[in-house]
């Protein structure tokens, strides 16, 4: 590896950028749903370990205390014209790019991510608010539907906020996960009471503090901080509904909840993802490509790959390449864009990703690249790590690492390949590279899994803002994204207005003799091809 030089990096000296100002801490952390005198956690700056903010504690109480506000403030805007919410979207729109060095600054503190993936999420939720502001009102206008019966039957479908959304986001996208899923919430007329990892919760705050300023009334969009295991109940209690990006095992126990409470849920969970090198790829393009898709956000990414199958005839030669461009990178810490990959977030990535690579490392993998821890750089920093013979019996097979690990392995032929590809209980992102567009089309076609990038890792997809996104099988149910969305925090309702006469006989015509009738003119509007 090539770690950044020490004079750009803030591991010495342990200092945030200028623009992480007390003054600046204070304002965002009176944003959560908190009183003055609540408890607090102290986080951690994951470059260095230095104490980062104080953050209150939310109580139940003072989460029931936010719902309550939510539902009250939820009406009135509601009731507000759609183009009054689009004004306000596109407004955070242009605040968010002019004011982007901020967020970096705080995603950098909080995550320990690159300035080039922070940067991923500005233009992210730029492109998210922009789209829902100019697609809600088509989304969401009355639709008129064929008929019982038709020219006497008039009906329409409806669609009604679901009310107030509960909003559950992670730590390894705290912009992304955090406004990208409160956008749609909020420009269908819902409130949304969120609770973001408290790691990450600056960021989050950052964004709630941007919506208001651009004009969100108050109580609209919400904020508590606290453990899952103290507040979460409170958080289902409250939810007509609830997003939730996380673990596989607490979106299980998510959707138990919400089911128990007859109301939907949309869970977005883990993966491990595969990408297909095919055997007429463009080696050095591919090369690249898996570095892309290992080693954003230090591997911290729900899309990112974690295994690599490569044509047998090109499998040497593809890890050659791979590991060569991979020791090239430059790790470090710094806030501008001189570093390649950055650290791990917390303690408990960093062990998991070490006991991954040392179980694979004493069962008889090989390690192409990497392997090794490095607190020379920072108490999280661990290097781009590749491993070749990885086994079944051996952890980053199967588990997901959710780090900088990835796994290369030869395939005889496409259906081997595809076979391994799917060997999985999850199913949330692909990849596969090919010169052939229409092959890697149709490849992508079989794998099991949301979304599935040709010759991209994930971005691809991913921005593909106007289609969905989301997980099969143990990744998750629900989408994101496109008019699933936003469709999903709301309620549909059809009305339909009988005009004339229904399908029960008017005054004066028997039942039997009306039946014949209708009868008749069933089969005539199938033989003229009516729906």
């Amino acid at each position: 590896m090539n770690p950044v030089p020490a004079s750009t990096a803030p591991t010495t000296a342990g200092a945030l950028p200028p623009s992480i100002t007390p003054a600046v801490l204070q304002r965002l952390t009176a944003r959560v749903a908190a009183p003055a005198e609540a408890p607090t956690v102290t986080t951690r700056a994951p470059y260095t370990g230095a104490p980062l903010a104080d953050l209150p504690i939310s109580t139940p109480e003072d989460v029931e205390s936010a719902f309550a506000r939510a539902r009250r403030a939820q009406a009135a805007w509601a009731a507000t014209p759609i183009d009054e919410r689009k004004k306000i979207l596109l407004r955070f729109h242009d605040l968010v790019l002019e004011r982007q060095n901020e967020a970096l600054d705080l995603m950098q503190a909080e995550s320990g991510k690159t300035r080039r993936d922070a940067f991923l999420e500005v233009t992210d939720i730029a492109i998210t608010a922009r789209y829902y502001a100019r697609s809600a009102e088509r989304y969401l206008a009355p639709q008129r539907r064929r008929g019982a019966i038709p020219l006497l039957t008039h009906t329409t479908e409806l669609r009604h906020p679901k009310g107030v959304v509960t909003v559950i986001s992670p730590w390894n996208y705290p912009l992304s996960m955090a406004a990208g899923d409160a956008i749609p919430a909020l420009m269908a007329g819902n409130a949304v009471v969120q609770k973001p990892d408290t790691q990450t919760s600056l960021t989050a705050l950052w964004a709630l503090d941007l919506m208001h300023q651009a004009g969100l009334p108050a109580d609209v969009w919400q904020m508590v901080i606290g453990r899952g295991s103290s507040i979460g109940d409170a958080l289902m209690a409250g939810a007509d509904y609830v997003m939730f990006t996380g673990s596989t095992a607490s979106g299980r126990k998510i959707a138990r909840d919400a089911g128990e409470r007859l109301i939907g849920s949309s869970l977005e969970l883990g993966g491990k993802n595969a990408m297909l090198v095919l055997d007429d790829a463009d080696i050095g393009r591919a090369a690249d490509g898996a570095i892309t898709a290992g080693f954003p956000s230090t591997g911290q990414l729900c899309v990112s790959m974690e295994r690599i199958y490569v044509a047998e005839e090109i499998f040497d030669e593809f890890v050659a390449e791979f590991a060569a461009r991979t020791e090239k990178l430059r790790l470090g810490a710094a806030y501008d864009y001189s570093i390649d990959v950055g650290c791990l977030t917390n303690p408990s990535q960093l062990d998991t990703v070490t006991a991954h690579v040392e179980d694979a490392r004493t069962k008889g993998a090989t390690i192409r690249a990497g392997g090794r821890a490095r607190p020379d750089l920072g108490p999280l920093f661990y290097e781009p790590t590749i491993l070749t013979g990885v086994t079944p019996d051996m952890m980053a097979h199967d588990q997901e690492t959710f780090g900088p690990v990835v796994s290369v392995y030869p395939y005889r032929d496409l259906d081997d390949a595809v076979a391994q590809a799917n060997a999985t209980p999850y199913g949330l992102n692909a990849s596969v590279w090919t010169r052939n567009g229409a092959r890697g089309r149709a490849v992508a076609a079989r794998l099991h899994a949301g979304t599935v990038n040709v010759n991209d890792a994930f971005a691809a997809a991913w921005g593909s803002i106007d289609a969905p996104m989301g997980g099969m099988g143990d990744s998750g149910l629900g989408r994101r994204h496109g008019i699933d969305g936003i469709l999903k925090y709301t309620e549909a309702q059809t009305i339909a207005h009988q005009r004339v006469q229904g399908f029960y006989p008017p005054s004066g015509i028997s039942h039997e003799t009306w039946s014949t009738l209708l009868t008749s003119a069933l089969k005539l509007l199938k033989s003229i091809g009516s729906r």
